[in-house]
Parts: C-alpha cells; structure tokens; sequence
C-alpha cells in the first residue's frame, strides 16, 4: 500500500492545494518500508493534475490537513481514498492510520478570503 501525505519539512500541509511537495510511505505488513518525497511545484492547485501525480506513483490513500472539494473530487474520481483534518509529523500522522486511530475530520477550505485551519 502507498499513502500520499502532502508535506511542509516533516509536518502534515494544512492546505493540499498550496503544497510543494508529498511524500509517499510504502507500507508493508503494518510497517512504513519506505518514504519519497515527490515535487508538486509546478501543480499548485492543479487539482487534477496533483490527483494524476498521485496516483502515478501508486499512492491508494491520500492523507492531508485541510483541502477543498475541488481537491478532494479529483482525488475521489482517480479513485483514492481522502483522510481529512491530520495534522503533526507525518510520519506519527502514517502510524496512526496503519494503527487504524487516526481521525478523518471533516475539514476543507474555501478560498475565499481568510481562512485559518485549527
């Protein structure tokens, strides 16, 4: 299994679509085996585009802080499964779905004027 997290360093993004960059964890037999980090620069808020780089690289779930419906239905449509509202390190953020106790939060933007993510 292959998990997206959109990153900022070791954090979890809080905005999917503003994200420079996702790592990918393999997980094998409950265990993290490896992590890349794939450049999104030059799709920021390409929705369809970051969903098409996403499922290139094998990912099947996608975990991430905040993210739109926009976002989220080009994910959906490539037919990933979305984790809403994870925030911290993102490799205690993986853990806890491969341990099945993390939370998905309904949490989305809008981008329409300030937004502030808890």
């Amino acid at each position: 299994m292959k998990i997206a997290v959109p990153n900022n360093g070791s954090i979890v993004n809080q905005h999917f679509g503003m994200s420079k960059s996702f790592v990918i964890a393999t997980v094998e037999d409950k265990k993290i085996v490896s992590i890349e980090e794939l450049d999104a620069t030059q799709l920021a808020h390409q929705h369809q585009g970051l969903a098409d780089l996403l499922k290139k690289s094998g990912a099947t779930v996608v975990i991430t802080g905040g993210i739109g419906g926009g976002a989220i239905s080009g994910l959906v449509q490539n037919g990933l499964e979305v984790i809403k509202g994870a925030s911290g390190e993102y490799k205690d953020v993986l853990q806890e779905y491969i341990n099945g106790t993390l939370e998905n939060k309904d949490v989305t933007c809008n981008h329409h004027g300030e937004h502030h993510h808890q």
